[in-house]
């Protein structure tokens, strides 16, 4: 017989796991409490056979199981033996031996030994399940459902930047290769880049143009064409009707130091000389710098004007109200850093008022691309009426400030190139902005053949708009 050994916490764990390892029909011949745990010896079904062979000196009897549960499995049926009625014998002869009632097949005996395994698994008790109501069994569900969805999300976005991720190399990879290439059949693209990127010009417009350049042409025609696209995709006014013609509402904004209140004293001499100083006002938000509103108060002295100051968008509001019958009305802002987040509480101060308050954004042309950059999407809020490129004078290149013009479509009001009022105010000619930033640009040798494909590689399409080619 092949006997095994079965032990778990309970009585019922034990039954379970002879049924997986012994199967249902499974026989067993002892179960004991012992160490805190229930023991279990069971028997196969095959073995079960031997338990019902004859033996020579007696027939076996059947295990007597005691159940930690309370319940004992009634003992198999033990073969009776009977004796027949013999005649008296002589005493000389010996007793005759007791003939035995036929045993049961093996066949039989696989039912009576299959009865203990099958009464001890009904007489072990269920599990009671508690009643679950329908609020319950939806709540489940809903968390579920909630759960599966948040991994699911979980997983794809991973997935998603995996993709985007391999998506960049491949394509960085297959651009490095394809301008090496273009490079080599035609080396007047790479002197124009050159000359774009040490005018200060980023290496995303410059891409741009020299995707678009035509076939066929030197490279001094092709930087020609690419100075008169440039020209052409500044968008700058003609002529002053926009502002001091038409009138208005007016706030100059911008980071600290860009030059606002000067700004705002230039326009103001331009309105004062074309209007009088009776069609003008001037108001500062400035509450902040020591002597900002002094500053502005001695322009507006000279010119002859009222400066009126605020705080808050609620004296603002009241002073454009009692300021309605002016033509011109120029607001001078506090200058606050481009990750402030005063810029966005400024920006809807300006734009909660009842009047329409166009914001002209002053740009730094000393500042690199990058903070321009920020400095653009910062305080443009709805959308700018146009720029001022201020400390023109100052800048060693031209070229940054110019591109993001270009490729954040700003309308260019004027340029500023001194501290003289109002004579160093100027319309932008945008012809003469190119020039003056290819003038100013610097050595084309720091570039090599072998930067060329890398930075044309990592120049992406995706933050450039359409650049208008003519």
């Amino acid at each position: 017989m092949n006997v095994k050994k079965f032990t778990a916490p309970t009585s019922r764990e034990a039954l379970r796991k002879v049924r997986e390892a012994l199967g249902p029909d499974a026989v067993i011949l002892s179960n004991r409490p012992m160490d805190g745990v229930v023991e279990i010896l069971a028997l196969a079904n095959d073995d079960a056979a031997s338990l019902a062979s004859p033996v020579d000196d007696a027939p076996p009897a059947a295990p007597h199981l005691e159940l930690d549960d309370g319940f004992a499995a009634a003992p198999a049926p033990r073969p009776q033996a009977s004796f027949a009625a013999r005649p008296a014998a002589p005493m000389s002869r010996p007793a005759p031996e007791p003939v035995m009632a036929p045993r049961p097949s093996p066949a039989a005996a696989a039912p009576m030994a299959r009865a203990p395994f099958a009464q001890a698994m009904q007489a072990a008790p269920q599990p009671v399940q508690p009643a679950l109501d329908m609020a319950s069994i939806t709540a489940l569900v809903a968390e579920a459902v909630t759960s599966a969805k948040a991994n699911a999300a979980a997983e794809m976005h991973g997935m998603m930047s995996e993709l985007r991720a391999m998506r960049g190399m491949m394509e960085t990879q297959l651009a490095e290769l394809s301008w090496g290439s273009a490079q080599q059949r035609e080396p007047h693209k790479g002197a124009v880049l050159r000359e774009l990127l040490a005018a200060g010009f980023s290496t995303t417009l410059a891409r741009r143009l020299i995707d678009k350049l035509p076939a066929g042409r030197g490279a001094d025609e092709a930087l020609r064409w690419i100075r008169s696209v440039l020209a052409r995709n500044i968008a700058a006014i003609a002529n002053e009707d926009a502002l001091i013609e038409r009138g208005g509402v007016f706030a100059l904004v911008g980071p600290t130091g860009v030059g606002k209140t000067t700004s705002t004293a230039k326009l103001a001499a331009r309105c004062v000389m074309r209007h009088g100083p009776e069609k003008l006002a001037l108001i500062t938000t400035d509450a902040y710098r020591i002597g900002a509103h002094e500053q502005l108060r001695i322009y507006g002295k000279i010119l002859g004007v009222m400066v009126h100051s605020v705080k808050d968008e609620a004296d603002l509001r009241i002073a454009l109200k009692e300021l309605r019958n002016k033509h011109t009305v120029l607001i001078d802002t506090v200058g606050v850093s481009q990750r402030d987040q005063m810029v966005t509480e400024q920006v809807a101060m300006l734009q909660g008022t009842d009047v329409d308050v166009k914001r002209l954004l002053c740009l730094n042309a000393t500042s690199t691309q990058e903070t321009l950059t920020e400095v653009v999407r910062a305080y443009q809020g709805s959308g700018l009426a146009g720029s001022i490129i201020t400390k023109l004078d100052e800048a060693a290149s031209l070229g940054n400030v110019l591109d993001v013009v270009i490729r954040q479509k700003l309308q260019l009001f004027y340029v500023s190139n001194g501290q003289r009022v109002p004579e160093d105010l100027h319309l932008a000619q945008p012809a003469e902005l190119v020039e003056r930033a290819f003038r100013l640009k610097k050595d084309t040798n720091q570039f090599s053949d072998g930067d060329l494909p890398m930075l044309m590689a990592a120049a992406g399409n995706d933050a450039m708009r359409e650049v208008h080619l003519g």
